[in-house]
């Protein structure tokens, strides 16, 4: 029997959802194996992986191994295109979640050629999530990998050109006789638009602490949904004391005999709903003014030396999930636009410094970071853009040659 592309990963791994459903997105045939259920493949899976279990682990037809790829990763090897078909577009989208694919969609909608690009998977972290119980007008709620189909169905729809796998490096402002950006992906790519909308998200913060880098994924993780079912039965760790880490430290009782939550300040910085349910949970505990200092292990992580009140003490759990908050992917802004110290998009009004540069979503310096109001944002910066290119009108002409040209 003819070689095959085998990946290994779980049921509910999110990051192993986004790879499935990449590979059935470009009808690549594939195995799964559950290394939950199948001891021989979790065997593998640790063979590749210096004993840890990370996840997806993708074994090619010719022997080669992936581990954790992104969607450009998998892309490159399977030799799949990575470049939209033109190369000027009246907007083009930096990000592929519910902000940046509304904002998309509505942009279309008007007649305008628009450009999506994601570094990651089409729908954003919203995608990946297991279950959105509070979008309004689903009462029983929906999964996330459906919502994220249905955001990304409902572009095509409108004539959106989506491109999954692209990193964008870098935007150059310019005003060279007509207003236009550039911007270019880590590839080489380059396109040119007359608006440019940046909604490339967050993702979560590490901690920093000694021997961190070394366990993620053997002992350390940031996703409950991940990585909670491998530890039913266990004494887990979560760190952090805000909504993220109440709220997925409760999930994670699912699971786990115990879940102690350890935070820096002296209080729970959570809303009062999630305040309130972790310090009632029969398996919660808590304990303030409490940092880490180092994690102890080597192929695995075997436990944490933590410091309060002037003494330090040494946890033994079976995993830290790490929970401090959101990281936003502006790295390729900095330096383009203004952003906050903490690398968000100063764009209160969702206009950047920079005419001609809009903000939404989640990377965005005060937003909700709800899916509903990321997809509101998007709407109200599609029709921003729309009245931006009205004002610049003259240039209109310009680009319907160009892209006739091409």
């Amino acid at each position: 029997m003819a070689a095959e592309l085998i990946v290994y990963g779980t049921s509910w791994c999110s990051d192993c959802k986004r790879a499935k459903r990449f590979l059935g997105e470009q009808q690549v045939k594939y195995r799964f194996v559950d290394v939950e259920a199948d001891t021989a493949g979790r065997a593998l899976v640790e063979s590749h992986n210096d004993g840890k279990t990370i996840i997806p682990t993708i074994v090619f037809a010719d022997g080669s191994v992936l581990v954790e790829p992104s969607n450009a990763d998998l892309a490159r090897k399977l030799g799949l295109p990575t470049e939209a078909k033109h190369r000027f577009y009246d907007v083009v989208v930096i990000g592929g979640g519910p902000a940046g694919l509304t904002a998309a969609f509505y942009a279309a909608r008007e007649g305008l050629s628009v450009l999506v690009l994601e570094r990651s998977s089409l729908g954003g972290q919203a995608a990946l999530t297991e279950r959105l119980d509070n979008y309004p007008g689903f009462p029983d709620g929906l999964s996330g990998s459906d919502f994220g189909k249905r955001l990304t169905e409902q572009s095509r729809r409108f004539g959106v050109e989506m491109v999954s796998a692209a990193e964008v490096s870098t935007i150059v402002a310019e005003e060279q006789g007509h207003l236009d950006h550039l911007v270019r992906t880590t590839d080489g790519s380059e396109y040119r638009a007359h608006a440019v909308l940046a909604a490339p998200g967050t993702t979560y913060r590490r901690l920093g602490a000694k021997g961190e880098a070394d366990l993620i994924g053997a002992g350390i993780h940031y996703c409950a949904t991940c990585d909670g079912p491998f530890y039913k039965g266990k004494e887990l760790v979560v760190i952090g004391g805000g909504n993220s880490a109440a709220e997925e430290g409760q999930f994670l009782t699912q699971f786990a005999s115990k879940v102690t939550l350890l935070v820096r300040g002296d209080r729970l910085s959570a809303s009062k709903i999630y305040h309130d349910k972790v310090m009632n949970h029969p398996k919660m505990a808590v304990r303030f003014n409490t940092g880490v200092k180092e994690f102890i292990g080597t192929s695995r992580l075997e436990g944490l030396v933590i410091e309060s009140g002037g003494r330090e003490e040494t946890l033994r759990p079976a995993a830290v999930f790490v929970f401090i908050g959101l990281r936003p992917n502006t790295k390729f802004l900095d330096g383009v636009v203004d952003l906050t110290s903490e690398g968000f998009i100063d764009a209160p009004d969702l206009r950047t410094s920079v005419k001609g540069v809009f903000a939404a979503g989640d990377a965005r310096a005060g937003s909700t970071k709800q899916v509903a109001s990321a997809v509101g944002e998007g709407a109200a910066a599609a029709l921003q853009i729309r009245r931006y290119l009205e004002e610049i009108g003259e240039v209109r002409h310009i680009q319907t040659e160009l892209m006739e040209a091409s």
